[in-house]
């Protein structure tokens, strides 16, 4: 296991870069401690996976270093780094046994027969698959296939660090639920440092004890899952985290208070300035039958727990999630914001400060 640190990190697949967006990468530090569980979360073409093959080695980057440990592995092969992998589709022996598919790593590295088999059985326990360890991986479910490349990555205990590549992709969705648990229950155990690469946020947030949101080469936010529902550092933030995601409202700042359409809006605090900036605002933070606002109900959603109510105010469309009954559609109603958990952004980044912090 090791402490995961990059510096002044950029990458571009362009032999001759000339500005930022030839970058696919653009300017990443970070540090990951050592036994951490982390999660890079984005969408497709954010550079997820362009990291993550720099840092196990696939893919040398165009500037910047890669330490383990504070050891600069920058231009040491895959091989060299000491880690594991694990990809979208599993990467097993199909004419091999789970056992053998198990103890493989071990044995190519000219571990002892006592030994693999102690720790293949440990894994297979901790797997559930000590009951198929005899039979051959070829008629095995893609899920339990899945299970055994993810051992594979975990049975050696001498690995830096473990690297999952949106493993659960060719899951069917009814078990994605299952290996998600199954997984952090074996962070847990085994406390190696591991880094789940995905563009589902409810894999990140279940699985890390702090994600990384990209976007465009770039992070936007590092925090907690937590952290990052409750105070998004960014609108893309809002937008990608949560379902449905935080509404996003333009307004005019006027000595640092937010105004929309001629109403004065309580936030957590003041911004800076004067000008045009967004409020954002989560559905769960808005309520229905009290508060300064008028909206029009447009649509309503009964999506068993709650209701999902989609309203038209002044000329945006925004959504609530109402616990009880709502009025029907084309009805107006009087809506408010929870000011503590109304923000302001400017250009797409925070802006106000709660106003403990602003005294």
């Amino acid at each position: 296991m090791a402490k995961i640190t990059l510096s002044k990190l950029r990458h571009s697949y362009n032999p001759k870069p000339e500005g930022p967006d030839d970058y696919a990468l653009k300017e990443i530090d970070l540090d990951w401690d050592d036994g951490g569980a982390y999660a890079l979360l984005g969408p497709s073409g954010c550079g997820k996976t362009t990291l993550l093959n720099i840092i196990s080695g696939l893919l040398q980057p165009s500037q910047g270093k890669v330490l383990f440990d504070d050891r600069d592995v920058t231009a040491l092969p895959p091989d060299k780094r000491n880690i594991a992998q694990v990809f979208q589709f599993p990467v097993i022996y199909d004419t091999m046994t789970v056992f053998d598919n198990l103890a493989f790593p071990l044995r190519n590295r000219g571990v002892d027969e006592a030994t693999v088999g102690a720790r293949v059985h440990e894994i297979a326990e901790m797997l559930e698959l000590d009951d198929l360890l005899t039979i051959r991986a070829a008629g095995l479910s893609a899920d339990n296939k899945q299970k055994i490349s993810m051992g594979r990555g975990l049975v050696r205990k001498d690995v830096n660090v473990i690297m999952f590549d949106e493993p659960l992709t060719v899951i069917d969705p009814h078990l994605k639920w299952k290996l998600r648990s199954k997984l952090k229950e074996l962070h847990q155990r085994v406390r190696a440092t591991m880094i789940y690469v995905t563009h589902d946020q409810t894999e990140a947030l279940t699985f890390a004890d702090q994600v990384v949101v990209m976007k465009d080469g770039e992070i936007v936010q590092i925090g907690t899952p937590v952290e990052l529902f409750e105070r998004p550092a960014h609108t893309f933030v809002g937008h990608f985290i949560g379902s449905p995601g935080m509404n996003i409202l333009p307004c005019t700042l006027r000595d640092g208070q937010a105004w929309f359409n001629g109403q004065h809006i309580e936030t957590e605090g003041p911004a800076t300035g004067d000008g045009d900036a967004e409020i954002g605002v989560r559905p769960e933070h808005i309520s229905l039958g009290s508060g300064p606002l008028e909206a029009e109900i447009v649509k309503v959603a009964d999506v068993g727990r709650h209701n999902v109510v989609e309203l038209r105010l002044g000329n945006s469309l925004i959504k609530a999630i109402v616990e009880n009954d709502v009025p029907a559609t084309g009805t107006r109603v009087a809506i408010g914001f929870d000011p503590a958990r109304t923000r302001i952004y400017r250009g797409g980044r925070i802006a106000s400060q709660p106003k403990e912090r602003a005294r």
